[in-house]
């Protein structure tokens, strides 16, 4: 029982979960603004303005250095958790999308010409820059808030 009280009164986590949470809300409404129609699928799906998981590390990293110092070893250790999560983002996930927008059309060029049964590939995985920015962003307003 303890546990689930020490977890329920972590205010980092919690703060990092609402950090989450507003990114993704506002992903499914900039989505409605933008493309005039609702996406539920945006509040559970990657990618997207801004970066739910830049608004997370950051949110938490940036609560971490508050509580425990921004000069203490936790706070050092979830700057680096951050960065690399960021770069993965930026990086990694976005070129796997590219990819797979490329790898898309390629199989409906062959399904065309041929009986091809692979299933589309997910495109919307990584972020821009711009995303992490604003999920970043995002993160370390919720914390200071």
């Amino acid at each position: 029982m303890a546990l689930i009280t020490e977890i329920a009164q972590n205010r980092i986590l919690w703060n990092s979960i609402l950090a989450w949470l507003i990114a993704q809300v506002l992903k499914v409404f900039l989505t409605l603004i933008l493309d005039k129609r609702w996406d539920f699928t945006r509040f559970i799906g990657s990618g997207g303005m801004p970066s739910s998981h830049s608004a997370i590390m950051t949110c938490m990293t940036t609560s971490i250095g508050m509580q425990e110092g921004f000069n203490s070893s936790i706070f050092a250790l979830s700057v680096a958790a951050t960065l690399v999560v960021m770069y993965d983002a930026a990086g990694v996930r976005r070129a796997a999308g590219k990819q797979a927008v490329v790898l898309n059309e390629i199989v409906r060029e062959l399904q065309t010409q041929h009986t091809v049964t692979e299933g589309k590939l997910k495109e919307l995985l990584g972020h821009t820059p711009v995303e992490v920015i604003a999920g970043a962003i995002l993160g370390i307003l919720v914390a200071v808030l």
